[in-house]
Formats: structure tokens, C-alpha cells, sequence
């Protein structure tokens, strides 16, 4: 799928960054013979070269930036991340030439903190029993008080986030399934993939069911918000009209269907797993269906952590 006219002559000029998009949907096919009437498509993220789903929104943020000479030289860029977003700074920010700051809670994978730091980020952590939002809070204060030196990309308000998803990742499904299908399964990091697709595809089909997985508040599952106490930060990007169903899912939950899916061939990250998780969950309930989905990285990632235990 072509990118914002905006960002077309930089891609000329990074012309790797082309790599970014046009990922495959592939069958799922772990519920075929319990549920012969559902068939599960998955975009495979992991084949963008940063390793995620974050490639997308990063690009568009940064290289729109850019354009519009937000991003002018001397200025380093700053975000906070759990990991696969930093990676995508760190990585985009050198192919571009730009520094790279993140603010990210301590407790993110080694392997994900070893990926930003080769490429050259400057990584500030926060302590990770205080959650995500701990690192949301430390990037604004350190915005806030060196605004000079820093081009704050700002992920959670930023609306290139959800705009790369409904530009690409949402065009891509619709023309990967000819415009048919009944569910879409993801869930709220920022906010951008959950706004971007749903947005999309309901203009297309108003009918197409737009389903959210939420994490338990603790231990949590990485990369995913739950978005259930007074004191969550919500996403300024997330439109939570576009949600129809939020699932609850457990740590062990995503923990579990990881490994199924890795016995299917399948390596992948937790947030993977939890979108799998709903997805078996509503497709027990519905019977039938055609349900889509995000692989959003690899297992690998995870080695250090409890994952795969």
C-alpha cells in the first residue's frame, strides 16, 4: 500500500524504510477442527524489519515529522516505549540520522533493550513494578524540562499512529480478503492499531465486529494497556467508539496459547498470544466466522523473560 504523499520523497531518499508494510495475512488454522465454520487470518508483523507492528506507526510519525520540519536537526527524538516501539525509533531514527532517546520500564525484555541500544539509542529506564505508565509520565517530565533539545514524537497522542494503520495496515487486510470479513481482534498500546483498523474498516463494512483484548492490571501482559482503573492513562489517540467487545486476558492465558501456537508453527510474542486468546474466545461464542488478527512479533524477543518458561 503507497504512504502519505508526504512521505514519499523521504522514502526515496531512505529507500529501506520501503521495507515497512505489505505483510502477509496468513490461516491460523489451530481452531479449524473444533470450529470448522471459523477461519483466523493473521498479518505477520514480525516481517517488517524492525521486528513489529510498531515499524508502521514509528515510520509515518517520524518521516511525516520530517516533512513538516517538526524534526529539524540538533533536535533528538523522544518517546517512551515498552520495547518493540523503541526498537522502531532506534532503528528508523538511524537509517534517518536523527538521536534516539527512550524512557522504558526496566522490567522490558534484555533482548529488546540489547536491539535499541545496538542501534545506538540512548535508553532511560523506569522502575517496572510501576508499570507503563510510569514511563509515560518520566517522557513528559523530561520534555518538559528540556523542550529545546528534544522533538517529543509523543506516540500516545500522535495522529500519524492510528493514520499509518488505517492507510496501511487496514488496506492491506481489505485487499489481502477482498473486503470479507466479520471480526477484527487487537488491543490498545497507544491506541493506534485498535483506532486505525477499526476506523478503516468500518467505513468499509459497518458490520465488521472490532474487538479488544485487555490484560490484567497485574502481572500484566507486555505491550498491552488494561485500561481498567481510574488511574490508567488513556490514550489521547484511541477511539473507543470504533470498540464493539473488550475480552479479558490473563497473563497465563496468553502465556498458554503462545505455546499452542508455537506448537503450530507459529513463534510469537505475548500481546500475540492474548489477540489469540480473544479470538477463540468470540469465535466459541459466534460459531462461525471470518476472524483477523496481528502477529505482532517473535518469540525470540521474549527469551529473558518468563515467556517461555
Amino acid at each position: 500500500m503507497p504512504w502519505d504523499p508526504r512521505i514519499e520523497p523521504l522514502l526515496d531518499r531512505y529507500p529501506a524504510l520501503r521495507a515497512v508494510g505489505n505483510t502477509p495475512l496468513v490461516p491460523v488454522p489451530i481452531f479449524r477442527d473444533e470450529l470448522p465454520e471459523v477461519e483466523v487470518l493473521a498479518k505477520m508483523e514480525s516481517l517488517n524489519p524492525g521486528g513489529s507492528l510498531k515499524d508502521r506507526p514509528v515510520l509515518r510519525m517520524l518521516l511525516g515529522a520530517l516533512a513538516e520540519g517538526r524534526l529539524s536537526p540538533g533536535k533528538t527524538v523522544l518517546d517512551s516505549s515498552s520495547g518493540n516501539a523503541g526498537i522502531a525509533y532506534a532503528m528508523i531514527g538511524r537509517i534517518i540520522g536523527v538521536p534516539v532517546e527512550i524512557v522504558i520500564p526496566d522490567n522490558a525484555s534484555a533482548e529488546r533493550k540489547t536491539r535499541m541500544l545496538a542501534h545506538g539509542a540512548r535508553l532511560v529506564f523506569t522502575d517496572g513494578l510501576q508499570g507503563y505508565d510510569e514511563a509515560l509520565r518520566e517522557v513528559h517530565r523530561r520534555w518538559a524540562a528540556d523542550p529545546d533539545r528534544y522533538f517529543f514524537c509523543d506516540q500516545y497522542s500522535n495522529a500519524d499512529n492510528w493514520r499509518a494503520h488505517y492507510e496501511t495496515t487496514a488496506e492491506e487486510i481489505l485487499a489481502q480478503t477482498g473486503g470479507r470479513l466479520t471480526h477484527v481482534v487487537a488491543g490498545v498500546g497507544t491506541g493506534g492499531t485498535v483506532t486505525g483498523l477499526g476506523r478503516r474498516l468500518k467505513e468499509h463494512d459497518a458490520r465488521i465486529r472490532v474487538v479488544c483484548v485487555i490484560p490484567e492490571a497485574f502481572p500484566g501482559i507486555e505491550g498491552l494497556k488494561p485500561l481498567g482503573g481510574p488511574e490508567d492513562i488513556v490514550p489521547v489517540v484511541l477511539d473507543e467508539r470504533v470498540i464493539d467487545e473488550r475480552v479479558p486476558v490473563t497473563n497465563e492465558e496468553a502465556y498458554r496459547m503462545c505455546l499452542r501456537l508455537a506448537r503450530a508453527g507459529f513463534f510469537v510474542g505475548q500481546s500475540s498470544g492474548a489477540y489469540l486468546v480473544g479470538v477463540e474466545r468470540v469465535a466459541r461464542r459466534e460459531r462461525r466466522g471470518r476472524f483477523v488478527t496481528l502477529l505482532n512479533d517473535l518469540g525470540e524477543r521474549y527469551f529473558s523473560t518468563h515467556l517461555w518458561d
